[in-house]
């Protein structure tokens, strides 16, 4: 009998988070993406690891502090996982240093576009960047002389800084340091002719003018260096009186947190690194020595600047169907369950709604879950007219989304202060649900409103994340939103439910069942298979049954951008088994759970990943999607996943590879533009030729 609990069929999840990184800096690579492209993906790839160690990293050093020895699925202790997370993230960084000095740097040159060291400026760019320096950025900086009388100071989380070794003379050299201000852009455009764009990066102007930093002193040497601090939050929740002040606290705290990570220049000198690693206790694992700009996040700065439309993406608006414009949003509900696909489907059909709700005088109340929004919110501001138009209005913002958790609570304070009812997450849980419920008096009686999300209410991130969203008046939906608002906001407890899935009780049962039921069916003899779209898969209950499910002989396709611990392809456990990720222009952020129960299709969307924290430790929510034309969309969409041939990487036995060779271009993302603009026609206009995609239900196998 198969173990299927055995560590050998596990992937350990941070590897597998390395592994999605590495696709991530494939497509910097691929000389099919724009050029500029390449720069945001390998952008991405630096602004992603940085999180990694904030976070993840983070919580093993603090396991082997705590000298936690349990091991993972993957059968790895927190040391032994932070000794392979080493090793493969310092090969990691040596491709991206060697994908930007040798792919995109030559590239950006043959096009006339040069990033310039402090040594190789014009005459002309000296005197700018010397004015620059004297009139913008010397009054700003703090130089930091360390002695016996000046103690180390504190370097800041992820800011970039310079340290340098100064000598006066007759005296011994000495330790100083000067933090680059973050005000200032960190790529500076200068002076250029011949029709050339040439640019410099703030430090290395500030290294170019530090000895008037130290006046009386000679600059020895100088480099830049960055660290990385923990960024989790522990909060004791059963001993805090209020959660809000709490994570104030822990917010100012989070800067004075361990170093996890120490980034050098590659050419720093031994005495400067030597006092670095002692001042901010760092172990050698820990620093990373960098043969280039540190902070690759700068390169988003230079895909913001003008001029550069050629070498980006054609631009793609996202789309308001015909049927959608100027319209009565309730009326349009009530004729008919609507399904949105974001971004192709414009974010601005939820706003418009809430907006709309907001100035009703039929409506009486409008609640609310929030987990991120966008800094300048426009669902906020729907809300905060609504109550101030005398709704009930019901938010419950969660002060536990990491990252968030300050912009959170500054929209928290706004909603009360207009007059919401704001409710700061639930005790030991994290509200992850993605649901409005708008209740509406209308002739027939109460009617509720109902929207169901896979990602979150920001109007921002919704232009380039993959979601999906319901909007309904179904009465059973209604009854089940109004008691998850109860539910969450006081200590009401339903019996059923009649249409949602909720975790962390009943989604994880029954996830398994409808696993279960695919393997009854399959060994019935009948057709049985299984489709996932998840952003990560690493429960390892959920991966035995799956294991078990290709040994049953269901076909089981999971598309996982992310990370996933599963092994495919694997013979004699997972041959009927396949991974695929798909990275591209946006990011796949929707889930999507397919089963086909004997012909039945069953298809649900979900706020929930198949993660431990997701359905252990997370309000989460799984809907149906019952109307037969909105499932056939569904189905649609990873029917053409599945089918990409430009985006996808399929996954054997944990080793990724993207295979394009003797096939027809494909790209999903693509398609879906093309989809999106095609249903923004009217009746009236030409549609463009639609392009094939091959069907992969199990009825047409």
């Amino acid at each position: 009998m198969i173990d299927y609990t055995d560590s050998e069929n596990y992937i350990n999840r941070e590897l597998s988070w390395l592994d999605f990184n590495m696709r991530v800096l494939s497509e910097a690579k691929d000389k099919e993406n724009p050029l500029f492209e390449r720069l945001k993906f390998f952008a991405i790839t630096g602004s992603n690891l940085d999180e990694f160690f904030m976070v993840r990293v983070a919580s093993l050093k603090n396991m082997e502090i705590s000298d936690y020895k349990k091991k993972d699925a993957s059968g790895l202790t927190p040391t032994e996982q932070l000794s392979a997370i080493s090793e493969k993230t310092h090969k990691m960084v040596e491709e991206q240093y060697n994908t930007y000095s040798k792919m995109l740097v030559p590239r950006l040159v043959m096009e006339n576009i040069c990033i310039l060291n402090r040594n190789n400026l014009s005459a002309e760019q000296e005197n700018f960047v010397e004015r620059y320096f004297k009139n913008e950025i010397y009054p700003v900086l703090t130089p930091m002389a360390v002695d016996l009388s000046r103690p180390f100071p504190l370097i800041q989380n992820k800011v970039l800084n310079i340290c340098a070794l100064i000598k006066k003379e007759n005296k011994e050299q000495a330790f100083a340091t000067v933090q680059i201000p973050s005000i200032f852009k960190h790529i500076i455009k200068l002076p250029s002719s011949d029709n050339k764009r040439q640019y410099i990066l703030l430090e290395e102007i500030v290294q170019k003018f530090l000895s008037m930093l130290f006046m009386g002193h000679d600059v020895i040497c100088s480099y830049p260096y960055r660290v990385m601090r923990d960024a989790n939050i522990p909060i004791d929740e059963d001993d805090s009186e209020d959660l809000l002040l709490e994570i104030e606290k822990s917010l100012k705290e989070r800067e004075r947190s361990g170093v996890i990570r120490l980034e050098v220049d590659c050419n720093i000198k031994k005495e400067l690194l030597s006092i670095l690693k002692k001042k901010l206790k760092v172990k050698n694992d820990d620093i990373y020595k960098i043969n280039g700009p540190i902070d690759l996040t700068f390169l988003n700065k230079l895909y913001g600047e003008d001029g550069f439309s050629k070498y980006k993406y054609e631009p793609f608006k996202p789309q308001v169907r015909p049927e959608l414009r100027n319209v009565d949003l309730f009326e349009k509900i009530r004729e008919g369950d609507i399904l949105l696909h974001h971004p192709y489907d414009s974010f601005s059909t939820i706003v418009d709604l809430i907006k709309q709700a907001s100035v009703d005088e039929n409506v009486l109340a409008i609640k609310q879950t929030l987990y991120r929004v966008s800094g300048n919110s426009p669902i906020i501001e729907a809300l905060s007219r609504a109550a101030e138009n005398g709704k009930q209005v019901s938010v419950l913002v969660e002060l536990k989304a990491r990252f968030d958790e300050e912009n959170n609570i500054i929209w928290a304070r706004k909603l009360e202060k207009a007059g919401c009812h704001v409710i700061y997450g639930l005790l030991g849980l994290k509200t992850h649900s993605k649901i409005t419920e708008i209740v509406r008096r209308e002739e027939d009686g109460i009617r509720r409103y109902v929207h169901l999300g896979t990602g979150n209410y920001n109007d921002i991130t919704a232009n380039f994340y993959t979601d999906m969203g319901l909007l309904t008046c179904s009465k059973l939906v209604g009854d089940d939103a109004g008691a998850f608002f109860n539910m969450i906001s006081g200590f009401s407890e339903p019996s059923h439910w009649n249409k949602l899935i909720l975790a962390p009780i009943w989604l994880r049962k029954k996830t398994e069942e409808m696993i279960e039921r695919e393997i009854k069916h399959s060994e019935e003899g009948r057709k049985a298979r299984i489709i996932a779209k998840v952003n990560s898969l690493v429960d390892p209950d959920i991966i035995a049954l799956l294991y078990k499910a290709s040994q049953s002989g269901v076909r089981i396709d999971l598309i996982v951008r992310g990370i996933c611990a599963l092994r495919a392809g694997v013979e004699g456990l997972s041959e009927n088994i396949t991974v695929r990720s798909i990275v591209g222009r946006y990011l796949e952020h929707t889930r999507i759970y397919y089963f086909y129960n004997d012909g039945q299709e069953n298809v649900f969307c979900a706020s929930a990943d198949w993660m431990q924290r997701n359905l252990n430790r997370r309000v989460e929510i799984m809907f149906p999607i019952d109307d037969e034309n909105l499932k056939k969309e569904v189905i649609n969409v990873l029917d053409i996943q599945l089918a990409d041939t430009m985006r996808a990487h399929i996954q054997t036995d944990g080793v990724y590879i993207k295979d394009r060779r003797g096939r027809k271009r494909l790209d999903c993302q693509e398609y879906c533009m093309n989809e999106a603009l095609e249903r923004s026609k009217t009746k009236d206009e030409k549609k463009p030729e639609r392009v094939f995609i091959p069907k992969m239900k199990p009825e047409e196998e």
